[in-house]
């Protein structure tokens, strides 16, 4: 699901209070209003699509945080409900997967004057190549599509970050599918994860991973 966060003042005052304590917090931390007003909207949205889900109000939910920093419901609702947050500027993605680990990202499509050399840190050997090969007009949309992707994995892992991002390869040529190439020495259709791309707003591009099964 889509959600914009460039709402007005009366509106974002009523997204403020439905969020926890921490959240406001958290909010107060961020040094430009904009970006406290991004985040308090987005968590309040989240709120709002859980609470729709479990039939209770938006302000009951209470998130746990896994080490690697993903949140997820408190074990007291019973709910096996997944669900993962991304933004980029006034746009946000949320994705919902019931039993099954689920990731999204968001970004915005643009030229980055150092995006060779985050690619050569960050891509895997194979993306690498493929990203270098294209043409320089293609570049700046693969960069995204290859970034998205991956962070979405990652972020399904719960990991975040912090897992090693040559260790799986992911498609990124712009009008190809959306798919996983290889993850570790396994072959991208038996890994156990789906991966697919969407287009959330003009020069945006998000993607979302699940596992391909059920928990148990």
């Amino acid at each position: 699901m889509i959600a914009r966060l460039d709402i007005g003042a009366e509106a974002a005052d009523a997204s403020a209070a439905l969020l926890s304590g921490e959240e406001r917090q958290r909010a107060a931390r961020f040094a430009w209003d904009r970006e406290r007003r991004r985040f308090t909207v987005a968590r309040a949205r989240l709120r709002q699509l859980l609470g729709e889900r479990l039939a209770v109000a938006p302000e009951a939910i209470e998130l746990v945080y896994a080490a690697g920093g993903k949140p997820s419901l408190h074990p007291r609702f019973g709910s096996d409900l997944r669900f993962n947050v991304s933004h980029y500027q006034d746009v946000a993605a949320f994705a919902f997967a019931n039993g099954r680990e689920v990731g999204v990202d968001v970004e915005g499509v643009r030229s980055l004057p150092d995006a060779d050399a985050v690619a050569a840190l960050a891509f895997s050997p194979r993306e690498h190549r493929t990203y270098l090969a294209l043409d320089p007009i293609q570049k700046p949309l693969a960069f995204f599509n290859c970034w998205t992707r991956k962070e979405a994995f990652v972020k399904a892992l719960g990991e975040g970050l912090r897992h090693p991002l040559h260790r799986f390869d992911v498609s990124l040529v712009p009008g190809e599918p959306a798919r996983l190439e290889r993850v570790e020495s396994t072959p991208g259709e038996s890994c156990g994860w789906i991966l697919d791309a969407f287009t959330p707003g003009p020069q945006l591009v998000g993607a979302v991973v699940v596992a391909e099964y059920a928990d148990g």
